[in-house]
Protein backbone atom coordinates (compact mmCIF):
# COMPACT_ATOMS: atom_id res chain seq x y z
CA UNK A 1 0.00 0.00 0.00
CA UNK A 2 1.20 3.19 -0.88
CA UNK A 3 0.11 5.68 1.67
CA UNK A 4 1.68 9.16 0.32
CA UNK A 5 -1.14 10.04 -1.69
CA UNK A 6 -4.06 8.28 0.02
CA UNK A 7 -6.80 10.75 0.34
CA UNK A 8 -8.64 10.63 4.15
CA UNK A 9 -12.27 11.60 3.16
CA UNK A 10 -13.96 9.78 5.94
CA UNK A 11 -13.17 8.38 9.28
CA UNK A 12 -12.87 4.37 8.19
CA UNK A 13 -10.30 5.95 5.97
CA UNK A 14 -8.55 7.58 9.00
CA UNK A 15 -8.82 4.43 11.16
CA UNK A 16 -7.71 2.41 8.41
CA UNK A 17 -4.36 4.65 7.89
CA UNK A 18 -3.82 4.14 11.58
CA UNK A 19 -4.16 0.56 11.74
CA UNK A 20 -1.17 0.57 9.10
CA UNK A 21 0.89 2.39 10.70
CA UNK A 22 0.31 -0.56 13.10
CA UNK A 23 2.01 -2.91 10.73
CA UNK A 24 4.94 -0.86 10.36
CA UNK A 25 5.22 -0.55 13.86
CA UNK A 26 5.30 -3.95 15.14
CA UNK A 27 8.15 -4.73 12.26
CA UNK A 28 10.12 -1.84 13.29
CA UNK A 29 9.96 -2.99 16.33
CA UNK A 30 11.34 -6.42 15.99
CA UNK A 31 13.78 -5.12 13.96
CA UNK A 32 15.18 -2.84 16.85
CA UNK A 33 15.06 -5.57 19.39
CA UNK A 34 16.64 -8.25 17.36
CA UNK A 35 19.85 -5.51 16.73
CA UNK A 36 18.93 -5.01 13.04
CA UNK A 37 18.93 -2.03 11.07
CA UNK A 38 16.03 -0.15 10.24
CA UNK A 39 14.06 -0.47 6.91
CA UNK A 40 14.25 3.22 5.79
CA UNK A 41 11.26 2.79 3.78
CA UNK A 42 9.43 1.89 6.50
CA UNK A 43 10.46 5.03 8.48
CA UNK A 44 9.45 6.92 5.27
CA UNK A 45 6.40 5.40 5.78
CA UNK A 46 5.80 6.58 9.05
CA UNK A 47 6.94 10.03 7.74
CA UNK A 48 4.33 9.94 4.70
CA UNK A 49 1.41 9.16 7.15
CA UNK A 50 2.31 12.04 9.54
CA UNK A 51 2.58 14.43 6.85
CA UNK A 52 -1.15 13.18 5.82
CA UNK A 53 -2.62 13.61 9.15
CA UNK A 54 -1.01 16.77 9.50
CA UNK A 55 -2.53 18.23 6.29
CA UNK A 56 -5.96 17.41 6.99
CA UNK A 57 -8.07 20.65 7.08
CA UNK A 58 -8.05 21.79 10.98
CA UNK A 59 -5.04 23.63 13.04
CA UNK A 60 -2.20 21.91 14.59
CA UNK A 61 -3.84 18.73 16.04
CA UNK A 62 -7.84 19.26 15.80
CA UNK A 63 -8.90 18.42 12.07
CA UNK A 64 -11.62 17.93 10.50
CA UNK A 65 -12.61 14.61 8.95
CA UNK A 66 -15.92 13.92 7.34
CA UNK A 67 -18.79 11.08 8.80
CA UNK A 68 -22.00 10.22 7.40
CA UNK A 69 -22.18 13.74 5.33
CA UNK A 70 -21.16 15.55 8.57
CA UNK A 71 -17.53 16.90 9.50
CA UNK A 72 -16.38 15.60 13.06
CA UNK A 73 -14.01 17.68 15.11
CA UNK A 74 -11.09 15.33 16.37
CA UNK A 75 -7.95 16.07 18.19
CA UNK A 76 -5.27 13.97 16.74
CA UNK A 77 -2.70 15.49 19.46
CA UNK A 78 -1.82 11.81 20.56
CA UNK A 79 -1.58 10.44 16.71
CA UNK A 80 0.32 13.31 15.67
CA UNK A 81 2.78 13.92 17.99
CA UNK A 82 3.18 9.97 19.14
CA UNK A 83 4.10 9.89 15.45
CA UNK A 84 6.46 12.64 15.57
CA UNK A 85 7.99 10.86 18.68
CA UNK A 86 8.68 7.59 16.68
CA UNK A 87 10.10 9.06 13.73
CA UNK A 88 12.61 11.65 15.97
CA UNK A 89 13.55 8.00 17.94
CA UNK A 90 14.73 6.61 14.66
CA UNK A 91 16.72 8.90 13.23
CA UNK A 92 18.60 9.53 16.39
CA UNK A 93 20.70 8.20 19.21
CA UNK A 94 18.29 7.17 22.40
CA UNK A 95 20.30 9.98 24.21
CA UNK A 96 19.26 12.76 22.01
CA UNK A 97 15.77 11.22 22.02
CA UNK A 98 15.81 11.16 25.42
CA UNK A 99 16.55 15.30 25.24
CA UNK A 100 13.79 15.36 23.30
CA UNK A 101 11.13 14.03 25.88
CA UNK A 102 12.96 16.15 28.15
CA UNK A 103 11.53 19.18 26.20
CA UNK A 104 7.86 18.00 26.80
CA UNK A 105 8.49 16.68 30.25
CA UNK A 106 9.64 19.31 33.24
CA UNK A 107 12.03 17.67 35.68
CA UNK A 108 12.46 14.69 33.27
CA UNK A 109 15.62 13.50 34.23
CA UNK A 110 15.45 14.36 37.75
CA UNK A 111 12.47 12.09 37.84
CA UNK A 112 14.36 9.20 35.73
CA UNK A 113 16.86 9.37 38.16
CA UNK A 114 14.80 9.35 41.14
CA UNK A 115 12.64 6.43 39.43
CA UNK A 116 15.50 4.41 38.56
CA UNK A 117 17.30 4.55 42.40
CA UNK A 118 13.60 3.29 43.97
CA UNK A 119 13.09 0.24 41.47
CA UNK A 120 16.93 -0.24 41.88
CA UNK A 121 15.69 -0.78 45.56
CA UNK A 122 12.58 -2.56 44.76
CA UNK A 123 13.77 -5.21 42.23
CA UNK A 124 9.89 -7.58 42.09
CA UNK A 125 9.79 -9.81 39.57
CA UNK A 126 6.04 -9.14 38.82
CA UNK A 127 4.97 -5.72 37.21
CA UNK A 128 1.63 -4.76 36.64
CA UNK A 129 0.20 -2.06 34.66
CA UNK A 130 -2.72 -0.61 33.66
CA UNK A 131 -2.24 0.93 29.89
CA UNK A 132 -3.66 4.22 29.27
CA UNK A 133 -2.34 7.18 31.19
CA UNK A 134 0.05 4.80 33.08
CA UNK A 135 2.43 3.37 30.17
CA UNK A 136 0.56 4.39 27.48
CA UNK A 137 -0.37 8.78 26.94
CA UNK A 138 -3.70 9.18 26.94
CA UNK A 139 -5.64 9.44 23.40
CA UNK A 140 -8.65 11.19 22.25
CA UNK A 141 -9.80 7.28 20.83
CA UNK A 142 -9.34 4.42 22.01
CA UNK A 143 -9.58 2.90 18.44
CA UNK A 144 -6.28 4.87 17.21
CA UNK A 145 -4.52 4.37 20.25
CA UNK A 146 -1.22 2.51 18.76
CA UNK A 147 1.50 2.23 20.91
CA UNK A 148 4.58 4.18 20.28
CA UNK A 149 7.30 1.84 18.80
CA UNK A 150 10.11 3.64 21.58
CA UNK A 151 7.14 2.74 23.93
CA UNK A 152 7.02 -0.84 22.37
CA UNK A 153 10.82 -0.88 22.56
CA UNK A 154 11.00 0.55 26.21
CA UNK A 155 8.69 -1.69 27.97
CA UNK A 156 9.69 -5.20 26.20
CA UNK A 157 13.69 -4.74 27.21
CA UNK A 158 12.16 -4.09 30.72
CA UNK A 159 9.97 -7.46 30.26
CA UNK A 160 13.04 -9.30 28.97
CA UNK A 161 15.65 -8.22 31.31
CA UNK A 162 14.05 -7.30 34.56
CA UNK A 163 11.08 -9.26 34.98
CA UNK A 164 9.27 -12.85 35.29
CA UNK A 165 5.92 -12.02 34.68
CA UNK A 166 5.04 -8.10 33.05
CA UNK A 167 1.21 -7.73 33.44
CA UNK A 168 -0.72 -5.23 30.99
CA UNK A 169 -4.62 -5.08 32.83
CA UNK A 170 -6.43 -2.63 31.24
CA UNK A 171 -10.64 -2.34 31.42
CA UNK A 172 -10.30 -2.06 27.47
CA UNK A 173 -11.34 -5.61 25.80
CA UNK A 174 -8.54 -7.95 24.43
CA UNK A 175 -9.69 -7.81 20.95
CA UNK A 176 -12.00 -5.86 18.64
CA UNK A 177 -10.86 -3.09 19.40
CA UNK A 178 -9.33 -3.69 21.84
CA UNK A 179 -5.73 -4.02 23.83
CA UNK A 180 -3.85 -6.36 21.45
CA UNK A 181 -5.44 -3.96 18.21
CA UNK A 182 -3.61 -1.78 19.80
CA UNK A 183 -0.06 -3.17 20.75
CA UNK A 184 3.20 -3.58 18.41
CA UNK A 185 5.26 -4.61 20.92
CA UNK A 186 6.93 -8.45 20.03
CA UNK A 187 4.51 -12.10 20.63
CA UNK A 188 5.02 -13.58 23.82
CA UNK A 189 6.67 -11.63 26.01
CA UNK A 190 3.93 -9.31 28.10
CA UNK A 191 0.69 -10.91 29.24
CA UNK A 192 -2.51 -8.97 28.16
CA UNK A 193 -5.22 -8.62 30.81
CA UNK A 194 -8.26 -7.24 29.30
CA UNK A 195 -11.89 -6.35 30.68
CA UNK A 196 -10.38 -5.71 34.49
CA UNK A 197 -8.89 -8.89 34.26
CA UNK A 198 -11.49 -11.01 33.37
CA UNK A 199 -9.57 -12.19 29.95
CA UNK A 200 -6.17 -13.12 29.27
CA UNK A 201 -3.64 -14.03 27.18
CA UNK A 202 -1.08 -15.28 28.16
CA UNK A 203 2.84 -15.37 26.79
CA UNK A 204 2.29 -18.92 24.95
CA UNK A 205 -0.57 -16.51 23.22
CA UNK A 206 -3.41 -18.69 25.01
CA UNK A 207 -6.05 -16.52 25.85
CA UNK A 208 -8.09 -17.58 29.41
CA UNK A 209 -11.65 -15.99 30.31
CA UNK A 210 -13.23 -16.13 33.86
CA UNK A 211 -16.41 -18.26 34.08
CA UNK A 212 -19.72 -15.86 33.54
CA UNK A 213 -23.21 -17.33 34.20
CA UNK A 214 -25.21 -17.70 31.46
CA UNK A 215 -28.15 -15.47 33.09
CA UNK A 216 -25.56 -13.09 33.56
CA UNK A 217 -23.95 -13.24 30.31
CA UNK A 218 -27.73 -13.29 28.62
CA UNK A 219 -28.58 -9.45 30.90
CA UNK A 220 -24.93 -8.52 29.35
CA UNK A 221 -25.99 -9.40 25.80
CA UNK A 222 -29.62 -8.14 26.27
CA UNK A 223 -28.00 -4.77 27.07
CA UNK A 224 -25.54 -4.48 24.48
CA UNK A 225 -28.22 -5.28 22.22
CA UNK A 226 -30.11 -2.23 23.48
CA UNK A 227 -26.90 0.30 23.36
CA UNK A 228 -26.17 -0.96 19.87
CA UNK A 229 -30.23 0.39 18.64
CA UNK A 230 -29.41 3.68 20.68
CA UNK A 231 -26.09 4.11 18.66
CA UNK A 232 -27.89 3.60 15.59
CA UNK A 233 -29.85 6.77 15.98
CA UNK A 234 -27.94 9.92 14.31
CA UNK A 235 -28.31 11.67 17.01
CA UNK A 236 -26.46 9.69 19.42
CA UNK A 237 -23.61 7.59 16.84
CA UNK A 238 -21.17 10.18 17.81
CA UNK A 239 -20.50 8.21 21.09
CA UNK A 240 -19.09 5.35 19.34
CA UNK A 241 -16.84 7.04 17.83
CA UNK A 242 -15.25 9.34 20.95
CA UNK A 243 -13.17 8.10 23.33
CA UNK A 244 -12.99 4.82 24.38
CA UNK A 245 -16.16 4.46 21.99
CA UNK A 246 -18.49 1.37 22.63
CA UNK A 247 -16.77 -1.38 23.97
CA UNK A 248 -18.13 -5.02 25.05
CA UNK A 249 -15.87 -6.59 27.16
CA UNK A 250 -15.98 -10.10 28.93
CA UNK A 251 -18.16 -9.15 31.62
CA UNK A 252 -18.44 -5.77 31.06
CA UNK A 253 -19.63 -3.07 28.78
CA UNK A 254 -18.15 0.44 28.32
CA UNK A 255 -19.60 3.24 26.60
CA UNK A 256 -17.73 7.01 25.89
CA UNK A 257 -19.99 10.11 26.83
CA UNK A 258 -17.42 12.38 26.55
CA UNK A 259 -13.17 12.51 25.79
CA UNK A 260 -10.21 14.30 26.97
CA UNK A 261 -11.19 16.97 24.76
CA UNK A 262 -14.53 17.32 25.84
CA UNK A 263 -15.81 17.21 22.23
CA UNK A 264 -19.28 16.64 23.40
CA UNK A 265 -21.62 19.73 24.42
CA UNK A 266 -21.94 18.45 28.71
CA UNK A 267 -26.10 18.94 28.41
CA UNK A 268 -25.52 16.29 25.76
CA UNK A 269 -23.46 14.31 27.55
CA UNK A 270 -26.00 14.38 30.58
CA UNK A 271 -28.82 13.22 28.18
CA UNK A 272 -27.00 10.30 27.02
CA UNK A 273 -25.97 9.63 30.15
CA UNK A 274 -29.47 9.01 31.42
CA UNK A 275 -30.43 7.90 28.62
CA UNK A 276 -27.99 4.91 29.78
CA UNK A 277 -28.95 4.66 32.95
CA UNK A 278 -32.71 4.46 31.71
CA UNK A 279 -31.35 1.30 29.60
CA UNK A 280 -29.54 -0.04 32.59
CA UNK A 281 -32.33 0.34 34.91
CA UNK A 282 -35.41 -1.05 32.16
CA UNK A 283 -33.03 -4.45 32.04
CA UNK A 284 -32.07 -4.73 35.49
CA UNK A 285 -34.96 -3.02 37.92
CA UNK A 286 -33.54 -4.42 40.50
CA UNK A 287 -29.84 -3.98 40.59
CA UNK A 288 -29.02 -7.62 40.88
CA UNK A 289 -26.83 -8.05 37.70
CA UNK A 290 -25.70 -4.73 37.20
CA UNK A 291 -23.59 -2.00 38.49
CA UNK A 292 -22.51 1.58 36.75
CA UNK A 293 -19.72 3.62 37.13
CA UNK A 294 -19.55 6.89 35.39
CA UNK A 295 -15.71 8.42 35.00
CA UNK A 296 -17.03 10.99 33.86
CA UNK A 297 -15.76 10.31 30.32
CA UNK A 298 -16.80 6.52 30.21
CA UNK A 299 -19.90 5.01 31.56
CA UNK A 300 -18.90 1.89 32.74
CA UNK A 301 -21.35 -1.50 33.29
CA UNK A 302 -19.99 -3.91 34.79
CA UNK A 303 -21.53 -7.29 36.02
CA UNK A 304 -21.40 -7.99 39.97
CA UNK A 305 -20.04 -10.75 41.53
CA UNK A 306 -19.95 -11.90 45.04
CA UNK A 307 -17.19 -10.59 47.75
CA UNK A 308 -16.00 -12.88 50.76
CA UNK A 309 -18.86 -12.07 52.69
CA UNK A 310 -21.15 -13.41 49.66
CA UNK A 311 -22.21 -9.62 48.95
CA UNK A 312 -22.72 -7.97 45.59
CA UNK A 313 -19.95 -5.99 44.25
CA UNK A 314 -18.87 -4.86 41.13
CA UNK A 315 -15.50 -6.85 39.10
CA UNK A 316 -12.40 -4.40 39.85
CA UNK A 317 -8.69 -4.77 38.74
CA UNK A 318 -8.12 -6.42 42.43
CA UNK A 319 -10.31 -9.25 41.70
CA UNK A 320 -8.63 -9.49 38.20
CA UNK A 321 -5.31 -9.76 39.85
CA UNK A 322 -6.89 -12.54 42.21
CA UNK A 323 -7.70 -14.37 39.09
CA UNK A 324 -4.46 -14.44 37.11
CA UNK A 325 -2.20 -15.42 40.16
CA UNK A 326 -4.21 -18.34 40.63
CA UNK A 327 -4.35 -19.29 37.34
CA UNK A 328 -0.82 -18.19 35.75
CA UNK A 329 0.52 -18.45 38.37
CA UNK A 330 2.23 -15.05 39.12
CA UNK A 331 3.21 -16.34 43.10
CA UNK A 332 2.98 -12.71 43.66
CA UNK A 333 3.31 -13.68 47.65
CA UNK A 334 6.83 -15.05 46.36
CA UNK A 335 8.09 -12.77 43.70
CA UNK A 336 6.18 -9.68 45.24
CA UNK A 337 4.82 -6.81 42.82
CA UNK A 338 5.34 -3.76 41.24
CA UNK A 339 1.73 -1.91 41.09
CA UNK A 340 1.70 0.75 38.11
CA UNK A 341 -1.38 2.59 37.64
CA UNK A 342 -2.99 6.67 37.37
CA UNK A 343 -6.22 6.66 38.71
CA UNK A 344 -8.26 5.47 41.61
CA UNK A 345 -9.55 2.75 39.77
CA UNK A 346 -6.01 1.29 39.62
CA UNK A 347 -6.26 1.26 43.86
CA UNK A 348 -7.90 -2.15 43.78
CA UNK A 349 -4.56 -3.93 42.04
CA UNK A 350 -2.44 -2.53 45.11
CA UNK A 351 -4.56 -3.39 47.98
CA UNK A 352 -4.94 -6.47 46.69
CA UNK A 353 -1.14 -7.30 46.05
CA UNK A 354 -0.50 -5.79 49.67
CA UNK A 355 -2.53 -8.16 50.91
CA UNK A 356 -0.71 -10.95 49.47
CA UNK A 357 2.87 -9.83 50.25
CA UNK A 358 4.93 -6.80 51.81
CA UNK A 359 6.80 -7.13 49.18
CA UNK A 360 5.24 -4.08 47.09
CA UNK A 361 6.05 -1.31 45.28
CA UNK A 362 3.48 1.51 43.69
CA UNK A 363 4.81 3.44 40.78
CA UNK A 364 1.65 6.23 39.59
CA UNK A 365 1.61 8.40 36.97
CA UNK A 366 -0.29 11.70 38.72
CA UNK A 367 0.10 14.92 40.07
CA UNK A 368 -3.01 14.61 42.06
CA UNK A 369 -2.26 14.83 45.86
CA UNK A 370 -5.28 13.43 46.88
CA UNK A 371 -4.40 10.04 44.90
CA UNK A 372 -0.95 10.48 46.32
CA UNK A 373 -2.18 10.40 49.42
CA UNK A 374 -4.75 7.53 49.50
CA UNK A 375 -1.45 5.51 47.52
CA UNK A 376 0.57 6.43 50.17
CA UNK A 377 -1.93 5.43 53.02
CA UNK A 378 -2.27 1.97 51.50
CA UNK A 379 1.63 1.44 50.42
CA UNK A 380 4.14 4.00 52.19
CA UNK A 381 6.30 2.48 49.39
CA UNK A 382 6.01 4.38 46.60
CA UNK A 383 6.63 6.38 43.50
CA UNK A 384 5.54 8.93 41.77
CA UNK A 385 5.58 10.53 38.15
CA UNK A 386 3.93 13.25 35.96
CA UNK A 387 4.12 11.23 32.90
CA UNK A 388 3.98 7.75 31.16
CA UNK A 389 6.99 8.75 29.19
CA UNK A 390 8.89 9.19 31.93
CA UNK A 391 7.42 5.72 33.73
CA UNK A 392 8.51 4.09 30.30
CA UNK A 393 11.68 5.44 30.42
CA UNK A 394 12.35 4.71 33.76
CA UNK A 395 12.15 0.80 32.91
CA UNK A 396 14.02 0.98 30.35
CA UNK A 397 16.90 2.71 32.33
CA UNK A 398 16.42 -0.07 34.96
CA UNK A 399 18.39 -2.41 32.57
CA UNK A 400 21.56 -0.30 32.07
Amino acid sequence: MDIKYLNITSLNDFYNLMFYTRDIKKSIVNDILNNKICNTEMIDLLIDALEILNNLPGNQYEKIINHHNTQVKLNLFYEISELQKDIYYLLHKEQDFYEYLSNLNPNFFKQIADGKDFLSNNKFKNLISDRDGTVNNYCGRYNSSIQSIYNAVFLSRYAIYSADNTVILTSAPLKNVGLLDMSVSPDNLFIYAGSKGREYLDKNNNKHYLSIDSEKQKILDKLNNEIDNLLNNEEYQIFALIGSGFQKKFGQTTIARQDIYNSIPPDISESFFNQIINLVNYIDPTKKYLSIEDTGLDIEIILNINNEDNELKDFDKGDGIEFLDRNIPLNINELGAIICGDTKSDIPMLTTAIKKTNKVAAIFVTNDDNLKESINNICANSYFVSSPDILVTILNEINK
